[in-house]
Protein backbone atom coordinates (compact mmCIF):
# COMPACT_ATOMS: atom_id res chain seq x y z
CA UNK A 1 0.00 0.00 0.00
CA UNK A 2 0.80 3.55 -0.90
CA UNK A 3 0.52 5.73 2.36
CA UNK A 4 0.51 10.00 1.15
CA UNK A 5 0.51 12.41 4.19
CA UNK A 6 -2.25 15.41 3.32
CA UNK A 7 -2.93 19.37 3.73
CA UNK A 8 -4.28 18.48 6.96
CA UNK A 9 -2.60 18.06 9.83
CA UNK A 10 -2.97 13.88 10.88
CA UNK A 11 -4.98 12.83 7.76
CA UNK A 12 -3.87 10.16 5.62
CA UNK A 13 -4.19 9.21 1.64
CA UNK A 14 -4.00 5.27 1.51
CA UNK A 15 -3.71 3.70 -1.54
CA UNK A 16 -4.05 0.47 -1.33
CA UNK A 17 -2.50 -2.77 -3.59
CA UNK A 18 -4.93 -4.24 -6.26
CA UNK A 19 -4.55 -7.51 -8.49
CA UNK A 20 -6.14 -7.16 -11.81
CA UNK A 21 -6.80 -9.67 -14.25
CA UNK A 22 -9.12 -11.03 -17.27
CA UNK A 23 -11.86 -12.18 -14.29
CA UNK A 24 -11.56 -8.18 -12.65
CA UNK A 25 -10.26 -7.05 -9.96
CA UNK A 26 -8.92 -7.93 -6.19
CA UNK A 27 -7.80 -5.35 -3.51
CA UNK A 28 -7.44 -6.05 0.18
CA UNK A 29 -9.08 -2.81 1.88
CA UNK A 30 -8.35 -3.63 5.50
CA UNK A 31 -5.60 -5.92 7.59
CA UNK A 32 -4.54 -4.95 10.95
CA UNK A 33 -1.29 -5.80 11.14
CA UNK A 34 -0.74 -3.97 7.32
CA UNK A 35 -2.48 -0.64 8.95
CA UNK A 36 -1.11 -0.73 12.34
CA UNK A 37 1.96 1.28 10.58
CA UNK A 38 -0.47 4.23 9.51
CA UNK A 39 -3.10 4.08 12.27
CA UNK A 40 -0.91 2.92 15.25
CA UNK A 41 -3.28 1.50 18.28
CA UNK A 42 -6.36 2.61 16.54
CA UNK A 43 -9.11 -0.34 17.47
CA UNK A 44 -11.80 0.12 15.23
CA UNK A 45 -14.95 -1.11 16.60
CA UNK A 46 -17.75 -0.34 13.68
CA UNK A 47 -18.02 -0.41 9.48
CA UNK A 48 -20.83 1.25 8.06
CA UNK A 49 -21.69 1.58 4.68
CA UNK A 50 -24.34 4.14 2.97
CA UNK A 51 -25.19 4.21 -0.80
CA UNK A 52 -26.49 7.55 -2.22
CA UNK A 53 -27.67 8.95 -5.76
CA UNK A 54 -25.91 11.35 -7.92
CA UNK A 55 -25.93 15.15 -6.12
CA UNK A 56 -27.07 13.67 -3.07
CA UNK A 57 -24.16 15.54 -0.21
CA UNK A 58 -23.77 13.48 3.23
CA UNK A 59 -22.03 15.89 6.33
CA UNK A 60 -20.24 17.59 6.94
CA UNK A 61 -20.52 15.54 9.98
CA UNK A 62 -17.41 14.34 12.78
CA UNK A 63 -16.69 14.58 16.42
CA UNK A 64 -13.62 14.49 18.47
CA UNK A 65 -13.01 10.92 19.71
CA UNK A 66 -13.18 9.25 16.55
CA UNK A 67 -10.84 8.14 13.89
CA UNK A 68 -12.51 7.30 10.35
CA UNK A 69 -10.87 5.34 7.72
CA UNK A 70 -13.24 6.14 4.46
CA UNK A 71 -13.52 4.72 1.08
CA UNK A 72 -15.74 4.73 -1.80
CA UNK A 73 -16.44 1.17 -3.18
CA UNK A 74 -18.56 1.54 -6.10
CA UNK A 75 -19.33 5.61 -8.17
CA UNK A 76 -17.27 8.34 -7.67
CA UNK A 77 -17.54 10.75 -5.30
CA UNK A 78 -15.76 14.17 -3.81
CA UNK A 79 -14.91 13.60 -0.73
CA UNK A 80 -14.11 17.10 1.37
CA UNK A 81 -12.82 17.13 4.45
CA UNK A 82 -12.99 19.72 7.24
CA UNK A 83 -10.22 20.35 10.20
CA UNK A 84 -12.04 21.36 13.12
CA UNK A 85 -9.76 20.85 16.00
CA UNK A 86 -9.05 24.39 17.59
CA UNK A 87 -5.43 22.90 18.28
CA UNK A 88 -4.67 21.85 15.53
CA UNK A 89 -1.81 23.68 12.83
CA UNK A 90 -4.23 23.31 9.93
CA UNK A 91 -7.40 24.20 12.01
CA UNK A 92 -10.28 25.59 9.85
CA UNK A 93 -8.85 24.53 6.50
CA UNK A 94 -10.05 21.87 4.06
CA UNK A 95 -9.27 19.65 1.07
CA UNK A 96 -11.23 17.65 -0.89
CA UNK A 97 -10.48 14.29 -2.73
CA UNK A 98 -11.78 12.14 -5.29
CA UNK A 99 -12.87 8.84 -4.12
CA UNK A 100 -13.97 6.27 -6.61
CA UNK A 101 -14.51 2.41 -7.00
CA UNK A 102 -11.67 2.80 -9.71
CA UNK A 103 -9.25 4.51 -7.20
CA UNK A 104 -9.68 2.82 -4.15
CA UNK A 105 -8.39 5.65 -2.57
CA UNK A 106 -8.77 5.65 1.61
CA UNK A 107 -8.08 8.58 3.72
CA UNK A 108 -7.98 8.10 7.33
CA UNK A 109 -9.63 10.79 9.54
CA UNK A 110 -8.16 11.60 13.07
CA UNK A 111 -10.89 12.88 15.51
CA UNK A 112 -12.27 16.24 15.11
CA UNK A 113 -12.45 16.06 11.16
CA UNK A 114 -15.45 17.21 9.57
CA UNK A 115 -16.42 14.55 6.75
CA UNK A 116 -18.45 14.87 4.28
CA UNK A 117 -18.58 12.99 0.47
CA UNK A 118 -20.53 14.25 -2.37
CA UNK A 119 -22.05 12.03 -5.39
CA UNK A 120 -20.83 12.81 -8.65
CA UNK A 121 -21.77 9.66 -10.28
CA UNK A 122 -23.72 6.95 -8.93
CA UNK A 123 -24.84 5.02 -7.27
CA UNK A 124 -22.30 5.47 -4.29
CA UNK A 125 -21.55 3.17 -1.76
CA UNK A 126 -19.58 4.58 0.95
CA UNK A 127 -17.66 2.49 3.52
CA UNK A 128 -15.71 3.46 6.41
CA UNK A 129 -15.02 2.11 9.61
CA UNK A 130 -14.80 3.65 13.07
CA UNK A 131 -13.20 3.24 16.20
CA UNK A 132 -16.33 4.36 18.37
CA UNK A 133 -19.85 3.82 17.98
CA UNK A 134 -22.23 6.12 17.19
CA UNK A 135 -22.97 8.65 19.78
CA UNK A 136 -26.25 10.72 18.82
CA UNK A 137 -25.54 14.31 20.27
CA UNK A 138 -21.74 14.27 20.60
CA UNK A 139 -21.14 15.10 16.41
CA UNK A 140 -20.50 18.80 14.98
CA UNK A 141 -22.27 19.71 11.78
CA UNK A 142 -20.51 22.08 9.70
CA UNK A 143 -23.26 23.78 7.22
CA UNK A 144 -21.73 22.61 3.80
CA UNK A 145 -22.21 25.95 2.49
CA UNK A 146 -20.81 28.26 5.39
CA UNK A 147 -19.36 31.53 3.64
CA UNK A 148 -16.32 31.46 6.64
CA UNK A 149 -15.02 28.02 5.12
CA UNK A 150 -15.27 28.87 1.67
CA UNK A 151 -15.64 25.37 0.84
CA UNK A 152 -15.87 25.01 -3.08
CA UNK A 153 -18.86 22.02 -4.20
CA UNK A 154 -18.65 20.82 -7.56
CA UNK A 155 -22.44 20.96 -7.66
CA UNK A 156 -24.75 23.71 -6.79
CA UNK A 157 -27.82 22.09 -5.93
CA UNK A 158 -26.87 19.39 -3.33
CA UNK A 159 -29.92 16.94 -2.18
CA UNK A 160 -29.41 17.19 1.76
CA UNK A 161 -30.87 15.47 5.11
CA UNK A 162 -32.76 17.75 7.58
CA UNK A 163 -29.57 17.53 9.67
CA UNK A 164 -27.52 19.67 6.54
CA UNK A 165 -30.14 21.64 5.64
CA UNK A 166 -30.49 23.20 9.12
CA UNK A 167 -26.92 23.00 10.07
CA UNK A 168 -25.47 26.52 11.57
CA UNK A 169 -23.03 28.51 10.15
CA UNK A 170 -21.09 28.52 13.25
CA UNK A 171 -18.86 25.03 14.00
CA UNK A 172 -18.44 23.31 17.29
CA UNK A 173 -15.06 23.80 19.00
Amino acid sequence: MEIHDTELHGVRRIVPKAFSDHRGSYVEIFDTEHYRAVCGDVAFVQDDISVSHPRVLRGLHGDFATWKLVSVLHGTGYALLADNRPESPTFRRWQAFELSGDNRNQLLLPPGIGNSICVLQGPLVYWYKQSTHFADGRQFTIRWDDPDWGFQWPITDPILSARDQKGAYVSAS
